[in-house]
C-alpha cells in the first residue's frame, strides 16, 4: 500500500483502529482518571493516619520502586499470558491492593500494601502498549501513541480535581473510586480486548520463531541486543533530566524570588502545549526518521533545560519551559512506539517493558540527583542536564537504525473468541 499524509491522519488512524485499539484507549483514560493514590498518597499517609513525613515520603519512594519492577514483570506476563491477560491481572489486583491501603493496620503492612499496588498496578502498561503495536500498521504506530499519550495527559490532569472532590466527602470514597477505575478497564478488557495466548507462542506456531520453544528469550537476550540498550539508556537519560521539572525548577525560581503561582504557571503551559498540540506535531514528525526524532528531542530538551541557567527572570523559565515542551511532543511519541518497531514477535512484552522500567526508573532517581546537584552546585544543575541531552544525542545516533522501517501490511486482528478479522484496507 502507498503510504500518504492522509493515511496517517489523527481522525483516520482513530477511526480505522480495531475495537480492541479503541478500547485500550478508552479504558486507558477511565483508569488514569482514576489515578490517585500517587497524588494523595502522602497527603492520606500524614493527615488521615498520622504518620510522620518521613514514613510518608518512604511510602511514595517504596510505591516508586514497586512501579519500576511492575514494568518488568508486566512486560514477561505480556509475552508469557498475552496482553489482555496481562491487563486483567493488573486491574483486579490494583483494585483490591488500592481498597487494602485504606484498612490495613500498620506502618508496615501499608509499605507491604503499597508496594505491590504500585507493582501490579503497572502490569497493563508493557501488555496494553504491546497490544497497540500489534494491531496497528506500522505505518500509524507513532500517532496511534500519541493518542494514546494524550488518553493519559487528559486523564492524569483531570485526577488531581476529581481526587480533591471525593477527600472533600471521604478518604474511603478516594480508594473506592481508584479501585472502580480499575475494575472499569477490567471490564473493557474482559469485553473488547482480544482472547489470545502468548505473542510466543502464536509466533512459533506461525513459523515466526523456528524450531523454539514457544517461551523462547528472556529479559537477557534483550540485553543482549546491544543497540537496543543504548536507546534503553536514552529512555532513563530523557526521563531523569525530564524530571527535573518537578524537582530543581521550583526550587530555582523560588531561589530568584519568584511565587509558587509562576511555577504553577509555566507546568501549566506545558500541559496545556502537549494536550493542544502533540497530536498536530505527531502528523508531521511520524514521516521522519526514528533516530531524527530522537535526536531532535534530545536537542531541544537538554538545550531547554540548559536555558534555564541564563540570567534573565521569569522571561528565561517560559523560553526554556517552550523549548523543553517542544522536545516532549516531538519525540515522545516516536520514543514510546519505538520500542515495539525494534523487538522480534516473540520478546514485544519484554522490549516494551523495559523500555518502560528505564523510563521509570529514570522518574525515580531523576529528582534525587538533581536536588542534589542543585544543592551542591545551583545553577549549573541546568549545565549538566544540557550534557545528559548531548549524550542522548549521541546514543540515539549510535543506537537507533537511520531509516524508517517500511511499512507492512496490518496485522490481523483478533476478536474476543479468537477468530481473526481483517482490519480496515489502508488508503491509497
Amino acid at each position: 500500500m502507498t503510504e500518504t499524509t492522509e493515511d496517517t491522519g489523527i481522525w483516520v488512524t482513530i477511526r480505522e483502529a480495531p475495537v480492541a485499539v479503541k478500547a485500550l484507549l478508552i479504558g486507558n483514560f477511565v483508569n488514569k482518571l482514576g489515578w490517585f493514590l500517587q497524588v494523595f498518597l502522602v497527603l492520606f499517609l500524614t493527615t488521615s493516619k498520622g504518620f510522620s513525613d518521613v514514613q510518608a515520603g518512604t511510602a511514595l519512594g517504596v510505591y516508586g520502586g514497586g512501579t519500576v519492577i511492575g514494568l518488568i514483570v508486566g512486560g514477561s506476563l505480556s509475552d508469557k499470558i498475552g496482553p489482555r491477560a496481562a491487563v486483567l491481572i493488573s486491574m483486579f489486583g490494583m483494585a483490591g491492593f488500592v481498597l487494602a491501603i485504606a484498612y490495613v493496620p500498620s506502618y508496615t503492612a501499608i509499605l507491604v500494601v503499597v508496594a505491590l499496588a504500585g507493582a501490579v498496578g503497572q502490569f497493563y502498561r508493557p501488555a496494553s502498549a504491546a497490544l497497540l503495536t500489534e494491531l496497528t500498521p506500522k505505518h500509524r504506530q507513532v500517532m496511534i501513541f500519541a493518542v494514546y499519550r494524550l488518553t493519559m495527559n487528559v486523564g492524569a490532569t483531570a485526577a488531581p480535581l476529581v481526587g480533591a472532590a471525593l477527600v472533600a466527602v471521604s478518604w474511603d470514597l478516594l480508594f473506592i473510586g481508584e479501585a472502580l477505575a480499575a475494575l472499569a478497564y477490567a471490564a473493557v478488557a474482559i469485553i473488547a480486548l482480544p482472547k489470545r495466548r502468548s505473542t510466543a507462542t502464536e509466533a512459533a506456531e506461525e513459523g515466526e520463531v523456528q524450531d523454539a520453544p514457544a517461551d523462547r528469550g528472556n529479559y537477557l537476550t534483550v540485553l543482549r541486543d546491544y543497540k537496543y540498550v543504548l536507546f534503553l539508556v536514552c529512555m532513563f537519560i530523557n526521563a531523569a533530566i525530564y524530571m527535573q521539572y518537578l524537582a530543581v525548577l521550583p526550587l530555582h525560581m523560588k531561589a530568584d524570588g519568584l511565587s509558587t503561582w509562576w511555577f504553577s504557571a509555566v507546568v501549566a503551559l506545558n500541559g496545556f502545549i502537549v494536550i493542544t498540540c502533540e497530536l498536530l506535531v505527531t502528523k508531521v514528525v511520524q514521516h521522519w526518521p526514528a533516530k531524527l526524532v530522537v535526536i531532535a528531542g534530545f536537542i531541544l530538551l537538554g538545550g531547554g533545560l540548559a536555558f534555564y541557567a541564563l540570567p534573565g527572570g521569569v522571561a528565561i523559565f517560559v523560553v526554556g519551559t517552550l523549548l523543553w515542551t517542544l522536545a516532549e511532543i516531538i519525540a515522545g511519541p516516536t520514543m514510546f512506539a519505538y520500542p515495539g518497531m525494534a523487538a522480534p514477535p516473540h520478546l514485544l512484552g519484554r522490549y516494551v517493558g523495559s523500555a518502560h522500567a528505564m523510563f521509570g526508573l529514570g522518574s525515580a532517581l531523576g529528582p534525587f540527583l538533581g536536588v542534589w546537584v542543585w544543592n551542591n552546585s545551583g545553577t549549573q544543575v541546568w549545565l549538566w542536564c544540557g550534557l545528559a541531552g548531548a549524550v542522548g544525542v549521541v546514543l540515539a545516533y549510535f543506537g537507533m537504525p537511520g531509516k524508517p522501517e517500511a511499512a507492512e501490511e496490518p496485522p490481523a486482528a483478533v476478536d474476543t473468541v479468537g477468530v481473526a478479522e481483517p482490519l480496515p484496507s489502508e488508503s491509497s
